[in-house]
């Protein structure tokens, strides 16, 4: 497959790193070192599909022009923007023939992987409590971005995933979203937010671009036992553990998985993406996810916004 990648940022350039050989061309206007500064300026019969590791705001139009020209799409995360856009991106893409997927890498993450299949065993049993924290260090560094440190800030960056991984491990969130502190400690755009749902499971999310160690944690409690993820593999070791509950009550049975190892999930995924483009029947990778999240992400933004309205 030939592709072209669009936006030579730290996303983009990791893209073009695990694309390798397949990668016929670069596009970004304001680095040197790509090879084009508009994707129009590359001939349509000399690529099939396009990676677009751009901001956010830019996504929409190029993702038509791509679609529209029959181009398969992988498109870094969050893709926002309204129903009526999504939807058209859907028929665009459905009408082509085309793949136009979302790039959420962490669904790739090997610990992940393994909580999604312990959810869909039943071991656990009733699922009670999800409890997610993410977060980085890099305030600073989003500060000093051009184009980084506005609107929702770590809201889309980090809290996309989280809400993406709920939506995986348990195909639904049961109940509205309720942001429950927003706060702005270093940055003009939010680097620190905890929101969550109160239902079954009771969701309870924390992003914040204040951790000085990176770190994620996961822990699922459910009436059978738990299972819980430490770290992710490109900060490893990483591990997995599984507790089966002592009834009436006790210190449970725990088997737990360590991973060191370097992080598989852009490989992982872009492979994925192939598979998407080159199967039998192409057609359109629903971007239902994508409308879903982009409401939950306006929903939340939204509320954040009361709280500086309240201060």
């Amino acid at each position: 497959m030939r592709v072209v990648v669009i936006g030579l940022g730290n996303q983009g350039r990791k893209r073009r790193t695990i694309a390798g050989s397949e990668v016929v061309a670069t596009v970004d206007p304001y680095v040197k070192q790509a090879d084009c500064h508009a994707i129009d300026e590359i001939p349509l019969d000399a690529y099939d599909a396009a990676l677009v590791c751009t901001p956010d705001d830019t996504k929409i139009g190029l993702l038509t022009t791509l679609l529209g020209n029959g181009k398969h799409v992988l498109v870094e995360k969050p893709l926002l923007g309204s129903p009526a856009a999504l939807e058209a991106l859907i028929e665009l893409a459905r009408t082509r023939e085309v793949v136009c997927y979302t790039a959420y890498n962490h669904r790739f993450e090997p610990h992940f992987i393994r909580m999604k299949e312990t959810l869909a065993s039943g071991a656990l049993g009733q699922i009670y409590l999800c409890r997610l924290f993410y977060g980085n260090g890099t305030a600073r560094d989003v500060r000093n971005s051009p184009w980084r440190d506005r609107g929702a800030g770590v809201l889309p960056d980090l809290g996309s995933h989280l809400l993406d991984t709920v939506l995986d491990w348990f195909g639904a969130i049961a109940g509205p979203l309720t942001v429950w502190s927003a706060n702005r400690f270093e940055n003009r755009a939010y680097d620190h937010l905890a929101f969550g749902v109160r239902g079954r499971p009771s969701l309870e999310m924390e992003i914040t671009l204040l951790s000085w160690r990176n770190h994620f944690t996961a822990d699922v409690y459910g009436e059978h036992g738990s299972a819980h993820i430490q770290s992710l593999c490109k900060w490893g070791p990483s591990t997995f553990v599984r507790r089966t509950r002592v009834l009436p009550s006790g210190r449970p049975s725990e088997e737990a998985v360590v991973l060191v190892q370097p992080d598989p999930t852009w490989a992982a995924e872009y492979q994925h993406f192939k598979r998407l483009c080159q199967a039998a029947e192409k057609s359109a990778v629903s971007l239902a996810d994508a409308i879903r999240l982009s409401a939950m992400l306006d929903s939340l933004a939204n509320q954040a916004a009361g709280f500086d309205a309240a201060g």
